[in-house]
């Protein structure tokens, strides 16, 4: 088990003791980028937990993730945000139950498809779905991986977004492998009322992260307009869609991550 943290001391704490509660107990590996809070004193707090610290003008969310996997010793290495509840006691359990199928190269907790319905079973992705669908599939905020194939291919550093995406494309094609998307997976993990700023800067990074390795059309303000007014972004309607102020957020960083693409 990974965790990458940043400031997360109201979270990281209920996050750490959810993990200890699991009927497979995961060894944990926290990797911190210059938490001025207390998220150092949470974790601690905590001696099973190993700690590493990584300078935060050195961080990626790749290079964090790949400085905790490299400490790690199971075969199935999970990535969880360090403010993404486990839903019960089972959940690690469950998701390592995924990888005693050998064409499993990661499984990833998801609620919809890409068209926003609701997922009622397990969803396995093969690389060619993921390559007609690459902005839905694997995600490092609540996902394990094989430690194996990730040795053979670690994430890209210098991805500012998306290096769950692009890793899990390259792996899927390499191996012939699927990732697994199971609903029974899902953690608390909600960044759709974040900070409009903050809303604004994760968009805006994940766009230029797909940018940097898909080979995107031009999205200029003509196309961000185009796309606030016709497309319903998972609202009940059009006209919800285009009142929703994180809405517009999201599409204006992407909007800003995709300039110059």
């Amino acid at each position: 088990m990974v965790i990458r943290a940043r400031d997360e001391a109201d979270a990281i704490g209920a996050v750490l003791d959810r993990l200890a509660e699991q009927t497979l107990v995961p060894e944990i590996v926290v990797v911190d980028s210059g938490s001025a809070d207390g998220t150092l004193a949470e974790v601690r707090r905590r001696p099973a937990v190993r700690l590493l610290e990584l300078p935060a003008a050195d961080f990626t969310f790749g290079r964090a993730l790949n400085l905790g996997a490299a400490a790690a010793r199971a075969p199935v290495v999970v990535a969880l945000s360090a403010h993404a509840l486990p839903p019960d006691r089972e959940w690690i359990a469950r998701m390592a139950a995924w990888f005693e199928d050998d064409a499993v190269a990661c499984a990833f907790g998801e609620a919809v498809d890409p068209d926003f319905v609701p997922l009622r079973a397990p969803f396995r992705q093969d690389a060619a779905h993921a390559r007609a669908h690459p902005f839905w599939g694997y995600g490092n905020g609540s996902g394990g991986f094989r430690a194996a194939w990730w040795r053979e291919r670690p994430f890209r550093e210098d991805l500012p977004g998306a290096e769950d995406r692009e890793w899990a494309l390259a792996v899927l094609a390499a191996h012939d492998a699927v990732c697994v998307l199971d609903p029974a997976l899902v953690v608390a993990h909600d960044h759709s009322r974040d900070p409009l700023r903050a809303c604004f800067e994760r968009y805006r990074r994940e766009a230029r992260g797909f940018a940097m390795f898909l080979d995107l059309p031009p999205y200029g303000g003509r196309d961000a307009l185009r796309e606030w007014w016709g497309d319903q972004g998972g609202h009940r309607s059009r006209a919800r869609a285009r009142l929703d102020p994180w809405r517009m957020a999201r599409l204006a960083g992407k909007w800003q991550g995709r300039r110059g693409s």
